[in-house]
């Protein structure tokens, strides 16, 4: 009878409480949008903040170099990674407080960032509705600081929950704290690789605050006589455009825009446009941005397929994996863009994709 007890004791015991499990040479194939095949040495999935206290006291934890995944959609294998790999499952949105202006909303860094985004606009909020169909995971955004169609994500966050690594305590930054840059943050400088970002907290409007200033996007809605009237309308003609001009990564491989955005001031963009001609560009003050789409576009590589990789036919940012392809192979395709770019035009494009 004790033994029976005993028995039954430890079955409620595990159902009630689910350990984390550390897995061994994992395949990470379905875990990168590439579709790029490699392994990891050790393989976590956290759904829990309890499987983050395990994870943070594993041997596996400490002593080897750490990778922290979302959805894989802006990131690069160039080889297996002998170390661990740590994917955030962390699901949940709930609003948190709310004023006659303005509402808070929490989204737990694991939830995919569209369906915060479709959450938010099918509410009518505004703030991140230009943001709509940008791949990857609520924490992945404030690390990137994404941005499309005139907006950046910096301009909607609040607050980052992020775990420290080192001792498991929580902290709470502010927007200030984390010294958001154009596709920067404090998360891809001192602090990379040191926080592990379990909430993202987005300040958003409540009432209408439409940003169609983008020309791509202005295009669009006064071509097709698009009626804005919610944060919905803008989400849908974002998607739209952004359907017509990516290639779905369930059917080609790729991670999205590869390369940021040129970087110049206003002299060297005059200097270019006495020797170019007209050159596409947006931004305010001395600093303009000249969109690397056109600049790759120039150097004749949009639809150019070399090997098992290609620039994509439809839009010249994005790399594409036609099939079996390396991550050495689209290395290799993106440095000698930038290398044909900078040969042009003589400016440097970085990836935007981080490379591992």
């Amino acid at each position: 009878m004790v033994f029976y007890l005993l028995l039954v004791s430890q079955r409620l015991f595990f159902s009630l409480f689910k350990f984390m499990e550390i897995k061994t040479n994992y395949d990470l194939t379905k875990l990168n949008t590439f579709g790029i095949r490699a392994e990891t040495k050790f393989f976590a999935e956290i759904n829990s903040e309890n499987d983050l206290k395990e994870l943070f006291n594993s041997a596996e934890f400490k002593n080897n170099e750490k990778l922290f995944l979302g959805y894989g959609s802006n990131i690069l294998f160039t080889n297996n990674f002998s170390g661990i790999v740590v994917v955030n499952r962390l699901k949940g949105i709930e609003i948190i407080s709310e004023d006659e202006n303005h509402i808070l909303i929490k989204a737990n860094g694991g939830e995919k960032w569209n369906d915060l985004v479709q959450f938010v606009v099918e509410k009518g909020y505004w703030g991140i509705e230009n943001l709509a169909l940008v791949p990857g995971s609520v924490g992945a955004t404030p690390v990137q600081n994404i941005g499309a169609y005139g907006v950046e994500v910096k301009d909607s966050i609040e607050n980052v929950e992020a775990f420290n690594i080192e001792n498991g305590e929580k902290r709470i930054f502010s927007n200030a704290e984390c010294k958001f840059g154009y596709r920067d943050s404090i998360f891809k400088n001192e602090l990379k690789g040191k926080y592990f970002i379990s909430a993202v907290i987005f300040k958003l409007n409540k009432k209408e605050n439409q940003k169609l200033d983008y020309k791509v996007l202005r295009d669009y809605i006064e071509k097709n006589n698009v009626k804005i009237l919610s944060s919905k309308d803008v989400s849908e003609a974002v998607s739209n455009i952004r359907r017509s001009k990516l290639p779905d990564p369930k059917i080609l491989g790729n991670a999205g825009s590869f390369f940021k955005n040129a970087l110049v001031e206003e002299k060297k963009l005059k200097e270019m446009e006495t020797a170019f001609g007209c050159i596409p560009s947006f931004g305010e003050g001395n600093i303009r941005k000249i969109p690397s789409g056109w600049l790759i576009e120039q150097c004749g590589w949009k639809g150019k397929k070399v090997g098992n990789v290609g620039v994509y036919e439809k839009q010249a940012l994005i790399i594409v994996n036609y099939g079996g392809a390396t991550g050495t192979e689209v290395k290799n395709l993106a440095e000698n863009i930038i290398k044909s770019v900078n040969e042009k035009f003589g400016l440097e494009i970085s990836p935007e994709v981080n490379l591992i």
